[in-house]
């Protein structure tokens, strides 16, 4: 008979029929016992439910069938937790005046328990025959004792799926929600930070006290500061939510210097201690997007800037020669421990240096991005003396993809 069922009972019939071996271990039951019903049921304290059955009988039971529990040998199993073998009930000292072979008219029967993982008791593997069958041997005992581990198995195997694609689902909508947010507060910002530049700028071209126009380039530089900030949090933000790093290449090195040197200005703007070598030297055309190189320079710029030793020069060299385009930013300071270079390129990774409280940690994972975009690399050596990044690239290669893929698309 069948009887409406929890939630819990409807997910465990729905996992032994999820699991596709099922039906042939039925099967092997039955062709090595010789008995024409076998099944798995899930037992509580409360019900036997079958979850799947091979009747060759007319037993009657198929998946969701209830008998009632007490009425049934699984019950005394799921009290003590052995298996039960009877060849022939007729014969059987326990069992010849039994209730339930009487009830249901078998001679023949045979169940082992199913527990999961955790210990708890699932139901059992069984099979009955209204004839005498010869499984009280080391041969069946140990097929069921395989079949039933293999059963538990699956159920947990079963269960981890669940637990983890409930938990990806969870950790992906929490990040989804996350990004959206960077991505909303980063657009947002933007505009007070312009409309801030532009009046410290205002500012700076009227006739004020120097004191006032100190202060006026602090907030000019520390806008610049923020749009940095801003520029690499949308940047992570429309990475992680499928648009990658986009590129507008163009070849302009007249325009890719004149961008470096802005940069360079800016960025001393903000940091008088430090003086900034800057050597370019383009011998060779260079296609990229200026607007990202800029970009990944100035990262690597305020990297410098920030780790580098007080009072100690920058040495920046960008080139293009011999087919590679190059930056290259050194700094003077202490060196970067080993077990740190190995993350400098992963995202909110932050060295916690007293000069850096400020950072988000972002700036040489964008870079990084950038340079994957342009098919290049970035590379970092740092001794007790001196650290260096340095980002290349073929300088044809982009162009040669291009070249390659344009008839084709």
């Amino acid at each position: 008979m069948k009887n409406r069922l929890n939630p819990d009972l409807h997910k465990d019939i729905a996992d032994i029929v999820q699991i596709s071996a099922i039906p042939s271990i039925l099967n092997v039951i039955c062709k090595i016992t010789g008995m024409r019903f076998s099944a798995v049921a899930r037992v509580t304290d409360e019900k036997w439910i079958t979850c799947m059955s091979k009747d060759d009988i007319n037993f009657g039971l198929e998946s969701g069938d209830e008998l009632v529990l007490e009425t049934t040998l699984c019950n005394e199993i799921r009290q003590h937790h052995n298996p039960i073998i009877i060849e022939e009930v007729a014969k059987s000292d326990v069992f010849c005046n039994h209730r339930t072979p009487l009830q249901y008219g078998f001679q023949s029967y045979i169940s082992y328990p199913i527990f999961r993982k955790d210990g708890s008791f699932f139901g059992t593997l069984c099979a009955i025959d209204p004839e005498p069958a010869k499984i009280d041997n080391k041969e069946t005992r140990e097929l069921f004792v395989l079949y039933t581990q293999l059963i538990s198995f699956h159920l947990d195997a079963l269960q981890e799926v669940r637990e983890l694609t409930e938990s990806l689902r969870q950790e992906r909508h929490i990040g989804e929600l996350r990004e959206t947010f960077i991505a909303v507060l980063g657009h947002d910002l933007r505009n007070p930070v312009s409309t801030t530049r532009m009046c410290a700028d205002v500012l700076l071209q009227m006739d004020l006290p120097e004191l006032a126009n100190r202060q006026a380039s602090t907030i000019k530089a520390t806008s610049y500061r923020m749009q940095e900030l801003i520029d690499n949090l949308l940047d992570f933000a429309k990475g992680h939510l499928g648009e990658g790093i986009q590129l507008d290449l163009e070849n302009n090195n007249q325009a890719l210097k004149k961008s470096i040197k802005q940069i360079s200005k800016e960025i001393k703007t903000i940091d008088l201690n430090h003086e900034i070598n800057l050597s370019i030297e383009l011998d060779e055309e260079v296609e990229c997007d200026i607007n990202r190189i800029s970009q990944l320079y100035s990262n690597l710029l305020g990297n410098a800037m920030k780790h580098g030793a007080v009072d100690k020069p920058i040495f920046t060299e960008v080139k293009s020669e011999k087919g590679i385009f190059s930056i290259l930013v050194s700094n003077s300071g202490k060196k970067i421990p080993e077990k740190k270079m190995l993350n400098l390129f992963r995202p909110f990774f932050t060295t916690n240096s007293a000069n850096n409280k400020s950072g988000l940690g972002l700036g040489l994972y964008i870079s990084s991005e950038i340079a994957k975009a342009h098919g290049g690399k970035m590379e970092v050596t740092s001794t007790d003396k001196k650290t260096s990044f340095r980002f290349s690239m073929p300088r044809k290669k982009l162009r040669n993809l291009k070249e390659k893929y344009n008839g084709q698309l």
